[in-house]
């Protein structure tokens, strides 16, 4: 994931920020982390550089 999807991402369960977390970061890529939303604080973790912003129950 690139840093400056941050500037249109929102939380898909209240539309509130995100903040984001580093756990890895190669070449300007995110490849492990997480989003973590300010308003209703639902955790979304990027895995692969691939942020997962589904519902908490919907993911596998």
């Amino acid at each position: 994931m690139k840093r400056t999807l941050m500037d249109i991402l929102v939380c898909p369960e209240c539309k509130g920020d995100l903040d984001l977390n580093i756990a890895v970061e190669k070449n300007g890529e995110i490849i492990e982390g997480s989003l973590t939303c300010n308003a209703c604080d639902q955790l979304f973790p990027i895995e692969e550089s691939i942020p997962n912003l589904l519902p908490q129950d919907m993911r596998s």
